[in-house]
């Protein structure tokens, strides 16, 4: 094998030791091996091109793998999208690889491999935000089944990734043994704060009101089908009629089977269902020529009294960004509606009486760390509705969960989760699944509240500390580079 094709295939490596770490599988070793190797690829690159190469093919081969689930919502309508499926997954790759590429560039550039130790964490950062952001498969989120996890709550998850990068690259940079001792004493160092933190766990009481989390479990395809809409209805209202009554029901998102304005008679349904008991619905809505993805709190008395729109809206899922340009490649959005849906104004907390606030998180939204504030000020607890039918039933349900478990961490609030075709958990203020339902099941959860902690630091301030500290950190290691003479 050439020296070429074998640096490609380590880079290769590299990328699926990545994914390996991520979830469905979890082997949280891979993220550190991945880490150590590509920082070792990048010493061995001859040169800024070359660097830019390994980055964007370890880059590459991780967001195509880990990604895989992103052909599943062309496959829905097989017919008419599923042509798309593999440009979908070449260009995320790719488009999403870019952003490893450049800190890659920028160290070899620089004449300063240690450089890669900030600029790579802040280009993870830069991929969450920029375009709408897609902070889908942060390294952090292999810690999700340890006690590091517990490190989000301080610096969040890019500052857990940061951590994580130097700490596997010091094997690289300073030795194989030293490197070595020192990242074990670290992650041990890591793990034991964590360990501290689930100690902390404020107490169940036992007065917490019990909330039920419905999950019809309807694959996409059969979803919206005239012959199977009503049976997943039924069992929606058969989950929120059982007995003993809870203190609140919660449908998944675009449960009900009908726009929420033409509603009436399946509102006077779940209703009677209800028995006096409130109940949140992921429902379809519009206003004029204007439709929107919302969650309608259905009263006691049977009247939607809140509802909340979806203020972060899928990209080609639920509307066209570019439209002039793709609608003449004959593109359109996935969703259910023909031109999409219209974002809402913002994050906004439900009020629910006595169970008290709510921050409201409908599907994708949920994958955004630093949207999870709102003007109206701390919740009680985060609700998140979705629909993972859209995700297969290989790797996407289970990271888009992993990240709500990381949304738990980082704000120290409990998450109550309702699925359409699973994962509905509940997961308290530390990320820890308490119960659940499984992928593919039909059914119910009736879960007590878990007790919230006080704000974290993160929940204070977001990724600011994180974001000082590595550009500090690219500050220190720049100091020494001084521009070659001519």
């Amino acid at each position: 094998m050439s020296p070429h094709r074998k640096h490609f295939a380590l880079c290769v490596l590299a990328g699926l030791s990545f994914t390996s770490a991520q979830a469905p599988l979890g082997i949280w070793p891979g993220v550190l091996f991945g880490f150590a190797l590509s920082v070792w690829l990048l010493r061995a690159s001859a040169s800024p091109r070359r660097a830019l190469w390994t980055g964007w093919s370890i880059g590459a081969s991780y967001f195509a793998t880990s990604l895989i689930w992103i052909v599943e919502p062309f496959l829905v309508d097989f017919a008419a999208t599923a042509w798309m499926a593999p440009f979908a997954l070449f260009l995320m790759a790719s488009g999403l690889a870019l952003f490893w590429a450049v800190p890659f560039w920028g160290a070899a550039k620089l004449g300063k491999p240690v450089t890669i130790l900030a600029l790579w964490p802040l280009a993870e950062y830069a991929h969450s935000v920029l375009f709408s952001g897609f902070p889908w498969g942060l390294s952090a989120y292999a810690w999700v089944d340890t006690p590091i996890a517990q490190i989000a709550a301080w610096l969040g998850p890019h500052g857990l990734g940061a951590l994580t990068l130097a700490l596997a690259a010091l094997p690289v940079f300073v030795g194989l043994r030293l490197g070595g001792a020192l990242g074990l004493a670290g992650l041990l160092g890591l793990a034991g704060l964590g360990l501290m933190r689930l100690g902390d766990t404020p107490p169940q009481t036992d007065d917490a009101p019990i909330i039920r989390l419905t999950q019809p479990n309807a694959p996409q395809h059969q979803k919206w089908d005239p012959d199977y809409a009503p049976i997943f209805f039924r069992r929606l209202t058969l989950a929120t009629a059982a007995a003993p009554r809870p203190d609140l029901v919660v449908w998944p998102e675009t449960s009900l089977p009908t726009w929420l304005n033409d509603a009436d008679q399946a509102l006077e349904l779940i209703t009677d269902a209800a028995a006096g008991v409130p109940v949140l619905i992921g429902a379809q809505r519009y206003e004029g020529l204007r439709a929107y993805n919302s969650l309608a709190l259905l009263d006691e008395a049977g009247r939607i009294s809140q509802i909340y729109d979806k203020h972060h809206l899928v990209p080609f899922g639920e509307y066209l960004p570019l439209e002039a340009v793709f609608s003449k490649f004959g593109m359109g959005v996935l969703a259910e509606t023909y031109s999409g849906f219209t974002p809402g104004a913002g994050p906004a907390l439900i009020d629910l009486g006595p169970i008290g606030k709510a921050l409201a998180l409908i599907c994708y939204e949920a994958v955004f760390p630093h949207q999870m504030t709102s003007a109206d000020g701390r919740p009680r607890f985060l609700l998140h509705v979705t629909n993972d039918a859209w995700f297969g039933t290989w790797s996407g349900p289970y990271q888009h969960l992993a990240q709500a478990q990381f949304r738990a961490i980082e704000q120290g609030l409990p998450l109550l989760r309702s699925a359409n075709t699973g994962i509905t958990a509940s997961i308290d203020a530390n990320g820890q699944i308490l119960s659940s339902l499984a992928l593919g099941k039909s059914g119910y959860l009736d879960a007590a509240l878990p007790p919230r902690f006080t704000p974290t630091l993160y929940a204070r301030f977001a990724d600011i500390p994180a974001l000082l500290i590595l550009l500090a950190l690219f500050c220190v290691t720049i100091l020494p580079y001084r521009s070659p003479k001519r």
